[in-house]
């Protein structure tokens, strides 16, 4: 977890307190505007989710036992 999910999750908490808030005082401006915070807020979580990916991958690459270039040996694929 970084800093996109923690941001990203407290963004969609405020949207849906200011959605709802304008929701009660009949406040369409207000509705809007905590709507907008709530999917910015989904979408930060998302651009979290995809650099937990990259670092995954990227960890998983590093981790990966590799064979040395001298060992590899090609053969053509003639069936």
């Amino acid at each position: 977890m970084d800093k996109d999910h923690i941001k990203g999750a407290a963004k969609e908490v405020a949207g849906k307190i200011q959605k709802k808030t304008g929701d009660l005082l009949d406040d369409t401006s207000m509705e809007a505007k905590g709507a907008a915070k709530e999917v910015a807020g989904k979408a930060q979580q998302k651009v979290g989710d995809a650099k937990d990916a990259m670092r995954d991958a990227r960890d998983d690459a590093k981790t990966t036992d590799h064979l040395d270039d001298d060992t590899l040996v090609r053969r053509p694929t003639d069936r």
